[in-house]
């Protein structure tokens, strides 16, 4: 499958004509926290940070296709703004996903600590064109007596999904420059965007992220055979994306997480690839690793 990286301002790419047909959409923006970046300022006033998010719901649903998804992450302070900003963008609301951290709660004085963050999940129009019941097989619980045999549905808590945290807990997957620092702090997992994009495409599908910052997004539905564009504007991320891309690296390899999903109905068709021979293929490049 094909993918598409734009170096630009989403602002004004959204308003490209050769960008339509999107049946999927992971809209992950700055937060508006006074970040640094290299071209954007993360400290706009409220009233014109959220008319900026209202514009870009509103055009990312003139692209997309009856029945196409978004899936709108932000910070668990932001639900009524980010509900409200879709549903004047015309998008459909469909569940509130509560993203927990695996990680420790940021402490707070004076009111419960943050352990989450929400990912709003909508379409245009009433019922999605697409989705994909998934059943996930995670650890037992503590309470529970017995093995479930066909797993468990996905439902709208996800935590079994670990953030790409600072220092050694962000493990291999995060991406690092030559001095061992995090390239980008904010990079998502591959395992979010794999759950993202399986549930609400199928193979060929076309996938929009319109903040791609590290290529996450991009890495994932071309390794699941759906096509995808990528709008960034920071000129390095660009380049990581480009490299992501042309190199898949093991820990960005999404097949270590086909057994997590080996009781979906039809999960071979949805995923889209050979996964025997994918797999066959990994266990003998890692054989000759070793010799």
């Amino acid at each position: 499958m094909s993918y598409k990286i734009i170096h630009g301002n989403c602002s004004d790419e959204l308003k490209s004509k050769n960008l339509k047909d999107v049946d999927l959409t992971f809209l992950d923006p700055p937060f508006n926290q006074g970040k640094e970046y290299n071209d954007h300022d993360d400290s706009l006033p409220n009233e014109v940070y959220w008319q900026w998010m209202r514009e870009i719901c509103s055009k990312v649903y003139d692209l997309t296709s009856h029945g196409g998804a978004i899936y709108f992450m932000q910070r668990e302070k932001n639900v009524e703004q980010v509900l409200r900003v879709l549903r004047e963008a015309g998008w459909i609301f469909q569940n509130l996903i509560i993203w927990k951290k695996k990680t420790s709660a940021v402490p707070c004085t004076n009111k419960f600590g943050k352990q989450y963050q929400i990912i709003a999940f909508a379409t245009k129009g009433e019922k999605p064109r697409v989705f994909n019941r998934l059943r996930i097989s995670p650890p037992l619980p503590p309470g529970y007596r017995f093995e479930r045999e066909n797993g468990v549905y996905v439902t709208d808590v996800w935590d079994d999904i670990r953030e790409l945290t600072s220092g050694y807990f962000a493990g291999d997957e995060a991406i690092r420059n030559s001095d061992g620092e995090r390239f980008h702090k904010q990079q998502s997992p591959v395992s979010l965007l794999l759950r993202i994009i399986l549930s609400s495409t199928n193979i060929g599908d076309a996938i929009l992220d319109p903040f791609a910052g590290t290529g996450t997004t991009l890495v994932v539905a071309y390794q699941l055979n759906r096509t995808s564009i990528g709008i960034e504007i920071d000129t390095e991320n660009v380049r990581c994306i480009e490299s992501r891309l042309k190199n898949i690296m093991e820990a960005d390899n999404i097949h270590r997480y086909y057994k997590d999903y080996r009781y979906t109905d039809n999960i071979e068709q949805i995923w889209g690839t050979d996964i025997e021979n994918n797999l066959k293929d990994r266990r003998l490049k890692q054989t000759v690793l070793l010799r």
